[in-house]
């Protein structure tokens, strides 16, 4: 048996490529830092007309309009753009075609990302949904995931996220992949271009052997991200997608900030953008230790 996307998943994930490409997600990240939401939610609009926000709102027969395969395809792309935004609360976690939410889960999420762009806040705990009220800004490690305290006022009537979590740990999953690739991608790209000594610095074999080594974490993190897609996002394996997951794109990122040098450490370089992003999410929805406890938990 092949385990492979289908025709329609793959041109649906070229589609995205392509949509993402010419969006310019990149300017609308930095302008996100500075609390300019407009070129973000632009993105956003046009991802929505393209049916990524409504992947899991139920349809009239009460089933879901799209798989977490799908949805897996539309996070990795989300991850490789560094599309700003709240994306899992919004498209995971509480489905919705035309709102922008936001949902604190603590211990394993403890603010709210973006409640200040966002249509409604909630707080998700012991009591079940409730609706937020919103506090202060956090500072994050990464710069375009504003995030801000919350406390919780009343019950969210009407709104339920039983069962969401595994799906929100499986988008999280995918976007760490999708920004592992970038950082890889870009990274051969400038490896190839970078001359010291009169050669390439790809050519050196220390430079190709640690490139090889996240290719290899990646690939080996892919089929366990789409694995938990397609078995239903259970516990075990949407935990051991984001521990391999976040592993991969963590190595991807310090790999590239080593082979790009001290131009890597820039927060002006567009590579920095993937590599806090990496660091928020290896934490997010989950520490490591958290998922890898549930994996030994199930063995």
């Amino acid at each position: 048996m092949r385990f492979e996307l289908t025709s329609e998943q793959e041109d649906f994930a070229q589609t995205l490529d392509k949509l993402l490409s010419g969006a310019d997600t990149v300017a609308a990240a930095r302008a996100w830092v500075e609390g300019e939401s407009g070129p973000g939610l632009e993105v956003w609009r046009r991802l929505a007309d393209l049916g990524v926000t409504s992947l899991l709102v139920p349809d009239s027969d009460g089933g879901m309009g799209a798989t977490p395969v799908e949805l897996a395809v539309a996070f990795e792309a989300l991850g490789r753009h560094a599309v700003p935004g709240p994306w899992v609360e919004s498209v995971a976690l509480l489905p919705s075609m035309d709102r922008v939410v936001t949902v604190a889960v603590p211990p394993h999420t403890p603010y709210a990302l973006d409640a200040d762009v966002a249509d409604a806040t909630y707080i998700l705990g012991e009591d079940g949904l409730m609706v937020a009220t919103v506090g202060e800004l956090v500072r994050s490690v990464d710069p375009t995931r504003r995030l801000f305290a919350v406390t919780s006022a009343e019950p969210a009537d009407g709104e339920t996220a039983e069962g969401a979590f595994e799906l929100a740990v499986l988008a999280t999953s995918a976007q760490l992949l999708g920004c592992g690739e970038r950082l890889l991608a870009d990274t051969v790209k400038y490896a190839k271009q970078r001359r010291q000594f009169g050669r390439e610095i790809g050519s050196y074999q220390a430079v190709k052997h640690a490139l090889a080594d996240v290719r290899i974490a990646l690939d080996f993190a892919r089929p366990l991200v789409f694995g938990a897609a397609v078995t239903g996002s259970g516990a075990r394996d949407v935990s051991a997608a984001k521990v391999a997951a976040g592993d991969a794109a963590y190595l991807a990122s310090r790999v590239g900030l080593q082979v790009h040098g001290a131009i890597g450490y820039t927060s002006e370089y567009d590579l920095s953008l993937w590599i806090t992003k990496v660091r928020a999410l290896v934490g997010a929805w989950g520490t490591p230790a958290f998922h890898r406890a549930r994996v030994l938990e199930s063995l």
